[in-house]
């Protein structure tokens, strides 16, 4: 299976709109949007998981 690891062009915009955004924040919004954005991750980490097992 060939797994695609490029940004399409429609990610890669939101990318670049994530850091306009994320340059105006201080050092404690910073570390809570990071750390929000690891337990996001990981939920989709688990639910990708649980689906495997469905299948």
């Amino acid at each position: 299976m060939d797994i695609p690891m490029e940004l399409n062009l429609e990610q890669k915009f939101n990318l670049k709109l994530y850091e306009q955004q994320v340059k105006g924040l201080n050092q404690q919004e910073s570390q809570k949007l990071l750390l929000e954005v690891l337990r996001q991750l990981m939920v989709k980490d688990n639910m990708i998981k649980h689906l495997l097992k469905e299948a």
